[in-house]
């Protein structure tokens, strides 16, 4: 992917917002091929987070003195030198943000950057946006350099990806950086709903139906999302003692779903299942319909995401809701956090999604007792 399939356009805030992702510039880089230390080196050598390193070289409140001490004293010993354009650009503000998307505009990450765009508005900020269609490494770097030059006095992310944070890991922005993510990353600051939690309530859901064959549909392996929600799955089954299968994977489309209905159905163990999100759950259910299965007499479905679709699906789609709206508010109110005492800040990941049942789950059919032969010798 090229520079040039990274869009820039203007956030949802007051006029004047700015694209931030260019071509043309390079990009800072993770650490030096000859060895020069970089503020990940002092960070990790002073037992603190990049961010605080930065907020000592610009002189910030919100870290301790000794604190500061600390990482004086890690960058005398390191000899590091830090960036003179980053340094500048942080010490001024500019009352913008940056907000960095990448991948695919689907519902939930559109939905939570458009209500961070909202609370960065009424906390009287402006969003500088870049998006790109799917993650690379490259253009995202290029993305975090341009809103460096920018002045925005923050960085937020949203990418399920792990490529996106580890790429962030090796940046040296000069601003703090936040980030949605799922799984537990030290020295980053996080912002996420507890996936985990959401499937095992889904989980648990068809266990109390009774169900005891339940599958999972998963999303992608490099989703952080889709990993938690297989833990939180496979959790739930095993503290019932029952069965936890190798989920089917999907890539969060509509036709993966549908492929994986295939699957599930040519198998025929299941009598309910998991799907990672509502998109896959569409396609699932169509799975079925061609199959002539019977939703929920024959096989129980829930998703994840409760789409605005979701409700209109034949049946009526059992999912898991998640209030994008509130995690994007929770997004403005991290950085705002991290912006007035970045050693105080809390992270914020255990909001916990919501149940909503509809139509597409029921208890599984009895099993038919079978008629014993004639003669046969009784238990």
């Amino acid at each position: 992917m090229s520079g040039a399939d990274a869009s820039a356009r203007a956030g949802d805030g007051p006029a004047g917002a700015s694209g931030a992702a260019g071509a043309g510039t390079s990009a800072p880089a993770a650490s030096d091929p000859a060895g020069v230390p970089t503020m990940f080196d002092v960070a990790r050598h002073a037992g603190v987070s990049h961010q605080t390193v930065s907020r000592v070289l610009n002189d910030l409140p919100g870290v301790a003195a000794a604190t500061r001490v600390r990482v004086r004293e890690a960058i005398a010993e390191l000899s590091y030198t830090p960036s003179p354009t980053a340094r500048a650009m942080a010490r001024r503000r500019s009352g913008s943000i940056g907000l960095i998307q990448a991948g695919r505009p689907d519902y939930g990450p559109s939905s939570a950057a458009l209500g961070f765009n909202e609370a960065a508005r009424d906390a009287g900020y402006t969003v500088s946006q870049a998006s790109m269609r799917t993650l690379d490494a490259d253009v995202l770097r290029e993305a975090v350099h341009r809103l460096v030059l920018q002045r925005v006095e923050a960085i937020v992310l949203i990418s399920g990806e792990r490529e996106g944070i580890d790429v962030l890991r090796g940046i040296d922005a000069g601003v703090p950086v936040v980030a949605v993510a799922s799984e537990v990353e030290p020295g980053l600051h996080r912002v996420s709903f507890d996936q985990a939690a959401g499937a095992r309530l889904a989980t648990e859901h068809l266990i109390a139906l009774g169900h005891r064959r339940i599958a999972h549909v998963a999303g992608p392996a490099d989703s952080m999302d889709a990993a938690e929600r297989r833990r939180g799955v496979a959790a739930a089954l095993a503290d019932h003692g029952l069965e936890v299968r190798e989920p089917i994977a999907g890539d969060w489309l509509a036709a993966s779903g549908h492929a994986a209905g295939r699957r599930l159905l040519a198998d025929g163990w299941a009598s309910a299942v998991v799907v990672g999100n509502d998109q896959m759950s569409l396609g699932l259910l169509h799975a079925c319909h061609e199959a002539g299965v019977s939703v929920p007499g024959d096989l129980s479905v829930v998703g994840f995401d409760d789409i605005p679709e979701a409700a209109y699906f034949t049946p009526a789609l059992t999912t898991v809701r998640q209030d994008f709206d509130s995690l994007g508010r929770d997004i403005m109110a991290t950085v705002a956090d991290v912006l007035r005492d970045e050693a105080a800040a809390p992270d914020r990941t255990s909001r916990v999604p919501e149940l909503v049942v509809r139509e597409s789950t029921a208890p599984p059919r009895p099993i038919p007792l079978v008629r014993e032969s004639a003669g046969a010798p009784r238990a």
